[in-house]
């Protein structure tokens, strides 16, 4: 899957808990009818590949649905979402639709001659 739009904002990096977990957050606005502002994290070593991108820049990301099963003291189980990315590059302005070559006139072709009247029309349509 993937998310395309311009960066609204680009967070610094943020290690979580004592084992090291880095994030790092980077948020996307869809260019649509009805834009979403579209929050992906991007965790551990890909922290880094936000490093060459800033805010305004037309973007691609392909990105990963994460989701996450919890259960709090009150014995009640709760779901989390996620939107993990795992690439980002730069987004390819969409160029025109390619015009195919305008057909020659009639003319240009000579008249068909191999027709033989003779033989029978056997085509089923």
């Amino acid at each position: 899957m993937e998310v395309t739009g311009k960066i609204k904002m680009i967070d610094q990096t943020k290690e979580v808990g004592s084992a090291g977990f880095k994030k790092r957050d980077v948020v996307v606005t869809t260019d649509e009818q009805y834009p979403q502002h579209i929050l992906v994290q991007f965790v551990q070593d890909k922290c880094d590949l936000l490093n060459n991108y800033q805010v305004g820049e037309a973007v691609k990301i392909d990105i990963n649905l994460r989701g996450r099963e919890w259960t709090n003291p009150q014995g009640e189980t709760v779901y989390f979402n996620t939107i993990q990315g795992w690439r980002i590059g730069k987004a390819q302005a969409e160029s025109a639709p390619a015009q195919a070559p305008p057909m020659p006139a009639a003319a240009a072709f000579p008249p068909a001659t191999s027709l033989n009247e003779e033989e029978p029309d056997d085509l089923p349509f």
